[in-house]
């Protein structure tokens, strides 16, 4: 993309990386404002076209719309950059807090930091559901499209991939039969992007697929012959790697799968555990998949060998890291150029503005997930006729946070006070009065 300085925009990244609070919808949001809306970058059709394409991938779709735009802006160096800067700042929080929780398993100080911090990034969550709803949603059809996605997902709990499939054909069908209430508007937009439109060489993507799935392996492969297949640092690795392919639909989606495997197959984490290690993703800037870290860490911890337990968790959690998002940067590198070369082709057009939209809906759901067990200490789940209902327990709603979640969507809708000054007043209330009253 012209007239943006690499310098220019690795300062940018820098930003969006320490920003990056919220989950995938807060930081998706934080991103939109920053390249769409105040810098200008990328426009909105393009951004929303890149965002299709991610959604559609298994792993976290934030890191990977950072990766994608990166790409855009300065080729594969971009891509690198915008992609290791938005993981590298909750790696390092996660690896300090697993550090801590693990050698002296005392965690009160970083309670009274995060008490005003969770409720916070809850009301970006919704901030961002009404933002990116008001661009994508332009009409009823699409607006159907994503109660009916919410329905399927939050009620029924359909998977994502089929909640895919389905909005793609609804797209496809109804593009067909009612054109304008399809049409992404990005066809049109296309023209106007400078882009270069050429089908990618056969042979540069086979380049790029090798390379990449080299570096993926490479280490595993590398940990098998030194230490043999039991080791702990190659399950590790070989289970996430597998994750890393079969994870579709965000964190949340990913983490039952991953939980499953972690507490009952390996026996690495205690079930409460793995709630603790999610409690720091999701109060630590990066992808909320980052959680997997910390599994890998109390994995090696807990099997050192003959290392020393701090320094096989240290070891665990890098690998763990690294397989998991290094498929990410194949997925983009791989497959952009393509959909990049697909802008403007009407059927797909359709197809991906309904998969926006049905995204809509399963953004909602996550919000409205995060909220109950945010705001709410039980959440019963009952189950009636396959339909699944979320219950929560009124007598456990923590009040203060409750108060805090409405301040700070107050703040950020109707005040325009910004993010960063919207979370670290949060922080500042939140831990104010959990010493004052809790100790």
């Amino acid at each position: 993309m012209p007239g943006v300085s690499f310098k220019e925009a690795l300062r940018t990244w820098v930003k969006i990386a320490a920003l990056s609070f919220g989950g995938p919808a807060g930081q998706i949001a934080m991103m939109h404002r920053i390249l769409v809306d105040e810098r200008r970058w990328v426009s909105e059709s393009r951004f929303l076209h890149a965002l299709n394409y991610c959604m559609l991938l298994p792993g976290p779709e934030a890191q990977q719309l950072a990766t994608y735009v990166g790409w855009l802006l300065h080729g594969w160096r971009g891509g690198l950059v915008a992609g290791c800067l938005f993981v590298l700042p909750g790696f390092l929080a996660i690896l300090l807090l697993s550090v801590l929780y693990a050698g002296f398993q005392g965690l009160a100080f970083v309670d009274a930091l995060f008490f005003g911090l969770k409720p916070a990034v809850a009301a970006v969550v919704v901030e961002a559901v009404i933002r990116i709803g008001r661009r994508a949603l332009q009409n009823a059809a699409k607006v159907m499209v994503a109660a009916a996605a919410f329905g399927a997902i939050f009620f029924l709990e359909v998977p994502f991939p089929l909640i895919v499939l389905a909005a793609a054909a609804v797209g496809l069908a109804g593009g067909r039969l009612w054109p304008r209430r399809f049409d992404g508007g990005t066809g049109d937009a296309a023209a106007r992007d400078p882009v270069a439109r050429a089908r990618p060489p056969l042979g540069r993507s086979i380049r790029t697929a090798a390379i990449w799935l080299v570096l993926w392996f490479a280490p595993v492969i590398a940990l098998a012959a030194a230490l043999g297949s039991s080791h702990v640092f190659v399950q590790v690795g070989v289970f996430f790697s597998k994750a890393a392919v079969v994870t579709f639909g965000g964190a949340y989606a990913a983490l039952a799968y991953i939980a499953q495997r972690a507490v009952d197959t390996y026996g690495w984490l205690q079930p409460g555990e793995m709630l603790d290690g999610l409690g720091m993703a999701e109060t630590t800037p990066g992808p909320l998949i980052q959680v997997v870290q910390f599994v890998g860490f109390m994995a090696s911890y807990r099997n050192p060998g003959e290392l020393s337990p701090m320094v096989a968790g240290v070891i665990g959690s890098i690998v763990t890291t690294w397989v998991t998002f290094a498929p990410c940067f194949l997925w983009i590198f791989l497959g952009a150029p393509y959909i990049e070369h697909l802008r403007g082709n009407k059927n797909l057009d359709r197809a991906l503005s309904a998969i926006t939209a049905a995204v809509v809906g399963v953004i909602l759901n996550l919000a409205a997930w995060f909220l109950l067990h945010t705001l709410f200490g039980k959440i019963v789940e009952v189950h009636r006729r396959g339909i699944r209902f979320l219950v929560p327990d009124v007598e456990t709603l923590d009040p203060v946070s409750a108060c805090i979640a409405i301040g700070a969507f107050a703040a950020m809708f109707f005040l325009r006070l910004g993010m960063i000054r919207t979370l670290a007043a949060s922080v500042v209330v939140g831990a104010g009065w959990h010493w004052l009253f809790r100790g």
